[in-house]
């Protein structure tokens, strides 16, 4: 199946929801969505809902997916660091939008397999490292654009520290099973903080938001 049917549904329907942004629309149309999620779940691909990938993770809805680039209000030139890569999907969105995306894994299976997807599929300005994502990537910040795509009880201050003059910072806070979707800018020594909406996304596992103490694996 090409699902070239299934992936314009999903385009009309994020216009709905009120997704304005051409380059979102045109990079989701771009990526193919079925091929980011396991075998068995390739039927719902392009249907508005999270799906498992594996290893206790999500591939995000569509909807949410798109809101939260767009919330990011990138340019081309634009450098984009990832916080929790899982299938590889969003990276591959924000692939089509940007000069260079960095996303972190710290499951290695999931990292693995994202690294060998993006690269079958031909996404040479995405890099893969696998780590503790609230640590960010210092060797190659600063950054014009932060997404993490998992909730954290807080910002992490490595990632404010990353990002450029004039950065975004796309987060999920809150608890564990709620939280509120952030954006925050920077404006010269100062983050400007704005809520988006309520959200609810599996929990950021690392040194600077959930532990394993704070958050033991089931």
């Amino acid at each position: 199946m090409d699902f070239a049917n299934e992936r314009r549904a999903m385009i009309d329907l994020l216009v709905q929801r009120g997704i304005r942004d051409w380059r979102v629309l045109e990079a989701m149309a771009q990526v193919p969505r079925h091929v980011f999620v396991p075998e068995n779940e390739r039927s719902l691909a392009y249907s508005d809902q999270a799906l498992p990938i594996g290893e206790g993770q999500t591939i995000s809805q569509p909807y949410m997916v798109a809101l939260m680039v767009e919330a990011l209000q990138l340019a081309p030139t634009d450098r984009v660091l990832e916080i929790g890569a899982g299938s590889g999907y969003a990276a591959a969105v924000l692939s089509r939008i940007v000069a260079k995306v960095h996303t972190v894994e710290c499951r290695e299976a999931l990292a693995e397999r994202a690294v060998a997807l993006l690269q079958t599929l031909g996404y040479a300005n995405v890099t893969v490292h696998v780590g503790d994502g609230t640590q960010g990537l210092p060797d190659y910040a600063p950054f014009d654009a932060i997404l993490v795509s998992a909730a954290s009880p807080w910002v992490p201050a490595p990632l404010r520290e990353q990002l450029a003059s004039s950065g975004r910072l796309v987060i999920p806070v809150g608890g564990r099973q709620a939280q509120i979707l952030l954006r925050l800018r920077r404006e010269g020594d100062t983050l400007r903080t704005e809520r988006l909406c309520d959200v609810r996304f599996v929990p950021l596992i690392g040194g600077h938001a959930w532990t394993a103490e704070r958050y033991p694996e089931r």
